[in-house]
């Protein structure tokens, strides 16, 4: 377990001197936040501090964390690395800047943030695919726990009604009345649960690959590391969805210099949930766990969340581990749902203090939510259509995010290397996919290393062009 704990320092490290050095680049200031300034009793309402970061790790996390590291660790010790330079270099950078900007540009959503720094026409492609995702999102966490609680009582369709029911509530509800005060328990339940498991592990010390041992001990059955470790784990590393969660708490937050703890905290809290998680998987796939559990070695990643939490924790374990795979995706859900709404309202410029725009936005939007999930219902393996789109769908989000960032960077006349490289990278990653997986495309993995690292200079090409025309000639 040496990589684990390099990694866990590494992690620390990473939030103390890095994500410094992005705040000193973003520079925060003394101005009033737009919680303070606009205050609408609905979605700027100014809140403490902890229940900002809580409610922000919960709403990034969920079980993306838990289900995505587990799958990532089939990859083997390199799942480490992904987590450890994705979470720093990428996904913490890319969660506090989506925050930030927010913030400084009045609270503004994802859409806008796109159509401010990379224009209009982008902003409207943009705005169809967040909302296409955000949709996918809420399908994809009705769809989990629905099956997961209908396998103990109930049919599933009976609890996909009760868990739609939950999502409009508080959909429609001020962010404060249940998203503020029951999340940071569900929040509080996903960390203790993480940290339970890390006492069991720590107790165990099982003899697991080390970085340093090389590649063998994976799963090559997944495919190949690049480009789909990158895509397998994007929670705990870097994703897109973050971006259009960052700023509900952006309309939250009381002062600027709260963000790094905020938006870089709660990503680098997520980066060590998922090094928990892998760690688990890694002992349970490579260091004679599955035995010992008298569990299935080919066991899915909600079931050796299950069987690891009931044989090391008991059944209060089973308990939080219910909170873990239930709870957290269905709150993940619906705030995506909420801030679909946000991002319609904020694009059609109809203000959200009235309970009647707000259902003039739900009730659309929830209608076709449910229809995704209804066509998905029908396909036997439904689920993981949703989720492998999902998952390429996420990760493309964030190249837009940080090419976004690394405009409004050079503009700035700041460092803008730390989003470029994550951008250029995220690039060729899920241009690769696209090619490589058999999910889309299924072409040669030469071919689809070729072309996605044509794709790469193309994007390097315009980014110098850019640069040249907009910024050094002035």
């Amino acid at each position: 377990m040496i990589t684990f704990f390099l990694s866990l320092l590494a992690l620390i490290l990473g939030y103390v001197l890095y994500g410094k050095f992005v705040e000193n680049v973003f520079g925060p200031h003394n101005h009033r936040t737009p919680a303070l300034k606009i205050h609408d009793g609905v979605d700027y309402i100014p809140m403490p501090l902890w229940k900002i970061y809580m409610i922000q790790f919960l709403n990034i996390a969920g079980t993306g964390p838990i289900f995505g590291s587990i799958m990532g660790a089939m990859f083997g010790p390199s799942a480490y690395l992904w987590i450890v330079f994705g979470c720093i270099f990428a996904g913490a950078t890319h969660d506090y800047l989506s925050g930030m900007i927010s913030i400084r540009n009045g609270g503004i959503g994802y859409p806008d943030i796109i159509g401010r720094y990379l224009g209009n026409r982008t902003k409207r492609v943009m705005l169809l695919f967040t909302i296409l995702l955000l949709i996918m999102v809420g399908a994809v966490f009705v769809y989990s726990p629905a099956i997961i609680l209908s396998g103990m009582t109930g049919s599933f369709m009976m609890w996909a009604v009760i868990i739609f029911v939950y999502y409009f509530i508080a959909t429609m509800m001020p962010i404060d009345k249940i998203i503020g005060k029951v999340y940071p328990l569900f929040a509080f339940a996903l960390m203790f649960m993480a940290v339970a498991v890390l006492v069991g592990l720590v107790l165990k010390m099982p003899d697991l690959p080390e970085i340093w041992d090389g590649l063998e001990n994976r799963n090559t059955k997944m495919g190949p590391i690049v480009p789909t470790l990158f895509i397998t784990i994007a929670c705990g590393a870097i994703s897109g969805f973050h971006a259009t969660q960052s700023p509900l708490m952006a309309r939250c937050i009381k002062h600027e210099k709260l963000g790094r703890p905020v938006f870089y905290g709660a990503m680098i809290t997520e980066g060590i949930i998922a090094l928990i998680w892998a760690t688990v998987a890694s002992y349970f796939f490579y260091g004679g766990g599955a035995a010992e559990l008298g569990a299935d070695p080919s066991a899915s990643a909600p079931q050796i969340v299950n069987i690891v939490s009931k044989s090391w924790l008991g059944v209060f374990g089973s308990i939080l581990a219910l909170m873990g795979v239930v709870a957290a995706p269905i709150s993940t859900g619906d705030t995506a749902m909420r801030s679909a709404r946000l991002i319609i309202a904020d694009f059609i410029h109809l203000s959200q203090r009235s309970i009647t725009n707000r259902l003039l936005i739900s009730v659309p939007l929830f209608a076709v939510t449910i229809l995704v999930l209804w066509f998905n219902i029908a396909d036997a393996d439904g689920f993981n259509v949703i989720w492998n789109y999902f998952g390429w769908a996420n990760q493309t989000l964030s190249i837009f995010t940080l090419w976004a960032f690394t405009v409004y960077l050079a503009q700035q006349h700041k460092p803008y290397f730390i989003t470029l490289i994550p951008a250029l990278f995220m690039t060729f990653v899920c241009t690769t996919f696209l090619l490589i997986s058999p999910i889309a495309f299924g072409l040669d993995s030469m071919i689809s290393y070729g072309i996605g690292g044509c794709v790469l200079i193309v994007a390097i090409i315009w980014f110098a062009r850019w640069y040249r025309k907009n910024i050094f000639a002035k």
